[in-house]
């Protein structure tokens, strides 16, 4: 089974104003689809970032890897390699933890893995979980992931989900989206206004919905006394507390002085990360996220390990489209430690995508294991074309939230920790 072809498409889509301790979305998202076709005729989808300086490492790696047997993830693996040699691609908007090589090579290696692993599963005519070791469950848990938003974009219309920038806003967010897509439990991307107004705003998602697990991310905007001051005050409401500070070391002086353990994306982003987040006791949960942990099979491996040493596991979204999110959900349900229902931005696409309409669904906020071969979904031809064409006009070339909020807030700063 030889690749024959890498196609490299990049894509933007409609994004709403979503805001965050960087600055708030822009009208574009950016992502970019892999085709790996083999000589064989069969294709494996992938997807990735959009970022220019990602897309032209993939499109570089992408030629590298005519020839190669699609089984062999290792040859694979050590052509993306040397493909990207010693650059480091930065994390351009800062939300993803810190950039190293291994996590270059590994974000970068990631689409096409996932496209192999897609093709191995149509060849064999089975689904991507079994070759993760089989399903665990049958449909996978995602949360209602509510943001504080603009209207809509300063220069464009308001869009359908309307302002949240105050507690009742939030709140009537989350029954928009629990109402539409039967969600069971609710994250809130905090950092954006002071602390005491995020408190007030998850005591009424609690009041709102007494039964669904909270969470709340303000992506290490705090600093460790005012991390523990929120911990506390939210004691018994928290599923889990999600970065509130920054680094390892942050997130150690946190751990002990709160009731509810903390979870990241950011301070553990490489398996380099792990001894020392271990060793200092700084995370209970970790987001997992195929799309820079290396691929399917590697994120398996770092469960496997997260499960050792008493970790639990949820799963990181960004921005995304339905290749992503059903690579996640094969992950997910071959995956026994994902005990936490995973983030997703897919209700915020508001129907926009590149796969065919059918094989993925919300049910009672969980997504069903697609039931064809390999990923089970199929690009649609026309809808990508469209999605070329608009990244081809809309002029964005990477994701940079902070320079878009000082278009609106000249003096807006990112800087952590802000309070």
């Amino acid at each position: 089974m030889l690749i024959r072809e890498v196609v490299v498409t990049p894509v933007a889509f409609r994004d709403p104003p979503l805001l965050n301790a960087a600055g708030v979305h822009e009208p574009w998202a950016l992502r970019t689809i892999v085709e790996v076709v083999t000589d064989e005729g069969v294709t494996g989808l992938g997807e990735t970032y959009g970022d220019l300086d990602h897309l032209a490492k993939t499109r570089t790696a992408a030629r590298a890897l005519t020839g190669l047997d699609a089984y062999d993830r290792n040859a694979v693996y050590t052509a993306v390699a040397a493909s990207v040699g010693a650059d480091v691609v930065t994390d351009a908007h800062g939300l993803t933890g810190a950039a190293t090589l291994e996590k270059t090579v590994d974000r970068v290696f990631s689409p096409f893995e996932v496209a192999c692993l897609d093709v191995l599963g149509k060849a064999a005519g089975r689904p991507v979980a079994d070759l993760l070791g089989g399903r665990v469950r049958d449909a996978v848990p995602y949360s209602a992931y509510l943001f504080y938003k603009w209207a809509g974009h300063p220069d464009g219309p308001d869009d359908a989900f309307g302002a949240a920038l105050d507690p009742d806003g939030l709140v009537e967010q989350a029954r928009l989206l629990v109402g539409r897509y039967g969600f069971r439990s609710i994250k809130v991307k905090g950092g954006v206004f002071p602390p005491a107004e995020e408190i007030e705003a998850v005591l009424a998602l609690r009041q709102a919905f007494p039964e669904h697990p909270l969470r709340l991310d303000p992506n290490a905007a705090w600093s460790v006394d005012t991390s523990i001051e929120v911990g506390r005050a939210l004691d018994g409401v928290l599923e889990y507390l999600e970065d509130p500070t920054g680094g390892i070391d942050g997130m150690a002086a946190v751990a002990p002085h709160v009731p509810m353990p903390l979870a990241t994306n950011m301070c553990v982003v490489t398996p380099e990360h792990l001894p020392p987040a271990i060793r200092q006791g700084a995370i209970g949960v970790l987001l997992l996220d195929h799309h820079y942990w290396g691929g399917l099979v590697k994120s398996s491996h770092i469960a496997t390990l997260c499960t050792t040493f008493g970790i639990e596991l949820s799963m990181h979204s960004n921005s995304h489209l339905g290749i992503s999110l059903a690579a996640m959900t094969h992950l997910a349900a071959a995956t026994p430690a994902v005990t936490h229902a995973c983030d997703t931005h897919t209700p915020w696409q508001d129907g926009q995508d590149v796969v065919a309409p059918g094989a993925l669904r919300f049910v009672d906020g969980a997504v069903p294991v697609p039931d064809g071969p390999g990923l089970g979904v199929e690009l649609d031809r026309d809808a990508l074309a469209v999605m070329n064409e608009q990244y081809e006009k809309c002029g964005v070339r990477s994701r940079d939230d902070t320079s878009y909020m000082k278009r609106f807030h000249p003096t807006f700063s990112p800087r952590r920790p802000r309070w």
